[in-house]
């Protein structure tokens, strides 16, 4: 099938043309079902378009080479943001796939080529946090931190390491401060998130769910939201809430990691199972 941009919109015409003309009862589950696969084809196509973007800029680094330029080496005192936002931009990539092994071998990459790189090493810390390297991850957020103190991205994930840590207190005061302050809208993005994880720890539900649905209405794409949401549902009683949000995340990419996760907790469940308490 293809991707490109003039067929997805193309698709999307005809869908918002068939929706215009109000499709009578029997043909709306053909038609949301037609909506469900343009979203993941649009998503599949910004993947592929990130990934595209970022050979692009390998063609610079080879261009430079080339032209006698030499690609900054660790220690020789040259500084290639350039190259190193390529590297950052795989980093991104890989968490967001999943992988953060390979992101942290494309982040210290990008720490070599500039370092100091706030983006860089918020990202490597946030790598390091997915492999449950709390310690280590927390040293790499302070070390941004003490370069510049209001960076959010680094203040909501230290907000994580202190939720995993059992340290709910400084985890609320990180996360709350980074949604007060809004400066970053990724940041206040995933620190809705993580208040809403911190307060499914203490079993204070409608909290939770509160926070898990304003995720949902500042990030649609973060299908982790509709995985915890669920969670909370579950925990809380509420067997066929928790069963619908967990069939939106798997309906709204099956192919992304939460995705995928929220098919498997929707099959557990249907064949009599209960999930973890634990993640």
């Amino acid at each position: 099938m293809s991707l490109t941009g003039s067929d997805l919109q193309a698709r999307f015409d005809a869908i918002h043309e068939t929706l215009v003309a109000k499709p009578a009862p029997d043909e709306r589950e053909r038609v949301k079902q037609e909506i469900i696969s343009l979203f993941r084809d649009a998503d599949a196509a910004a993947t592929a378009a990130l990934a595209f973007k970022a050979s692009v800029k390998e063609l610079v680094e080879h261009w430079k080479q080339l032209d006698g330029r030499a690609a900054t080496v660790a220690g020789s005192g040259r500084v290639d943001h350039l190259g190193a936002s390529t590297f950052v931009e795989k980093g991104w990539s890989k968490l967001s796939l999943g992988d953060p092994a390979g992101a942290e071998v494309a982040l210290r990459r990008a720490l070599e080529l500039a370092p100091g790189s706030n983006d860089a090493e918020t990202l490597l810390g946030w790598a390091q946090m997915m492999q449950q390297q709390y310690d280590a991850a927390r040293t790499t957020f302070q070390q941004v931190l003490l370069r510049e103190p209001e960076h959010a991205l680094a203040h909501t994930n230290v907000g994580y390491v202190c939720l995993r840590q059992g340290r709910y207190g400084e985890a609320i005061e990180h996360l709350s401060r980074v949604i007060r302050l809004d400066l970053d809208r990724k940041a206040t993005l995933y620190a809705h998130l993580y208040l809403g994880m911190v307060y499914r720890e203490r079993e204070m539900y409608d909290d939770a769910e509160a926070f898990f649905r304003k995720a949902l209405e500042l990030g649609p794409n973060l299908l982790q939201s509709w995985y915890e949401l669920g969670r909370v549902h579950w925990f809380s009683g509420r067997r066929d809430d928790a069963i619908a949000s967990w069939r939106s995340g798997a309906e709204a990419n099956k192919f992304n990691p939460w995705g995928k996760r929220c098919a498997e907790l929707l099959g557990l469940v249907e064949q009599g199972g209960a999930p973890p308490r634990a993640d």
